[in-house]
């Protein structure tokens, strides 16, 4: 299994042979990513929840996701490099921070929003 630090490498290479470095500025890859999210969401958009649990057992459909998947993957990937982000502390940084603000105790079985993040009452 490839490590998150070899595919920073091989996309840094990759878009150095190509000379993209200059087209791949943090708002080009975060537009891109979002692009390919919402080609990601367009996988999904009119499935049941029965249908998008088992979309990766129909073959044309399930190569689509992890086909778009990887495009997201790619740009999200890039962007933590440009930015000099560690994209996987990043991500550990934000479960830990979630942790916090959903604890078990509180939040296990719930899809609530965290009490600070809902609207103050009217």
């Amino acid at each position: 299994m490839a490590s998150v630090e070899e595919l920073t490498q091989r996309l840094r290479t990759f878009a150095d042979e190509r000379d993209w470095g200059q087209f791949h500025t943090p708002k080009n890859l975060v537009m891109a990513a979002a692009g390919e999210m919402g080609e990601l969401v367009a996988e999904f958009q009119w499935l049941t929840p029965e249908q998008s649990a088992a979309v990766m057992e129909d073959p044309e459909a399930g190569g689509r996701v992890r086909a778009e998947l990887g495009d997201v993957v790619i740009y999200l990937t890039r962007l933590a490099d440009v930015l000099g982000v560690d994209l996987v502390q990043a991500a550990l940084d934000k479960l830990e921070h979630s942790a916090k603000r959903y604890p078990v105790e509180s939040s296990r079985g719930s899809a609530a929003k965290a009490p600070h993040d809902q609207p103050p009452a009217p």
